[in-house]
């Protein structure tokens, strides 16, 4: 999974900044609930918006269309919550490393970027979390692959990402200890590269974090289908200053998101159910 560790801090944007159509999403058109909106701080409150930091791309959580707007998953579900919060969302390009310290410098209100909330930068920050993401290995339709035991297997992963460098090199490594053949580790610079090698079947599987694996295989029509549960499950999470009272505002939008269930038809517009969360919590880090 992207950026779980202080090695891995840079890598919750993984892909190089690519435009890309994407799916046709409708919006969910959210009203905006008074009660919550009253919380809001006075500075956000009198500015009508919230600054938002964001890495892409990152499919399909965030990252351009052909126009070069800023779209994806997060984009809906942050525009639904400041629908509720009857102020608008204003999107800034970042880096991925720079955001949280821009939110503790106070340039942006928040960071939304896939960031998983981790007990590390909770120490930085504090996290409202919106979404549970773990790893996820695709196959092709019919052609069954045990990601636990993929000895000798070529399985496709996108450069740089945990997948890449943690999770099957560990798993090959594990091949290689009970005297078996290494795992053909295929690293591809994009997913959709990543993604079009195992459709094309010049890999048996593929390994991504399981939004971006249920995003591929949406798209894929059919070609092809998930290999095994989820696993190594984490909590993605809005970042915001510490000890700042507008995590526990975001947290009762989300809250009141997930009520009406209008949050479930967000996810499942962008085909990202299986990460649905049943309550949205402040500091919900697992490791």
């Amino acid at each position: 999974m992207c950026a779980l560790t202080g090695a891995a801090l840079v890598l919750a944007g993984c892909t190089t900044n690519t435009e890309d159509t994407g799916p046709a999403v409708s919006k969910v058109q959210v009203d905006k609930v008074t009660e919550i909106a009253d919380q809001l701080p006075d500075k956000i409150k009198q500015s009508g918006k919230l600054v938002i930091g964001v890495n892409v791309p990152y499919q399909p959580n965030e990252y351009k269309d052909a126009s070069g707007k800023i779209v994806g998953f997060d984009v809906d579900l942050m525009d639904a919550v400041t629908s509720v919060l009857g102020i608008k969302a204003e999107y800034v390009e970042s880096a991925f490393e720079k955001i949280i310290p821009a939110i503790q410098a106070g340039t942006y209100d928040v960071g939304m970027s896939s960031i998983t909330d981790s007990k590390e930068r909770e120490q930085q920050v504090d996290f409202t979390t919106y979404f549970s993401a773990g790893i996820q290995w695709a196959q092709q339709t019919g052609k069954p692959i045990d990601p636990n035991n993929a000895c000798g297997k070529k399985v496709a992963v996108q450069a740089t990402t945990v997948e890449h460098t943690d999770e099957v090199p560990a798993k090959s490594a594990k091949c290689v200890a009970e005297g078996k053949p290494a795992i053909d580790i295929k690293p591809f610079d994009e997913q959709s590269a990543a993604t079009n090698a195992l459709v094309l079947g010049q890999v048996d599987a593929m390994s991504a974090d399981s939004p971006v694996t249920a995003y591929a295989i949406k798209q894929s029509d059919g070609k092809i289908e998930t290999a095994g549960p989820v696993f190594d499950s984490a909590p993605y999470g809005w970042a915001v200053p510490k000890g700042s009272p507008l995590a526990k505002v975001l947290q009762a939008a989300v809250n009141h998101l997930i009520k009406n269930g209008q949050y479930k038809q967000i996810t499942e517009n962008w085909g990202v159910q299986d990460g649905a969360i049943t309550e949205s919590v402040i500091n919900g880090a697992v490791s």
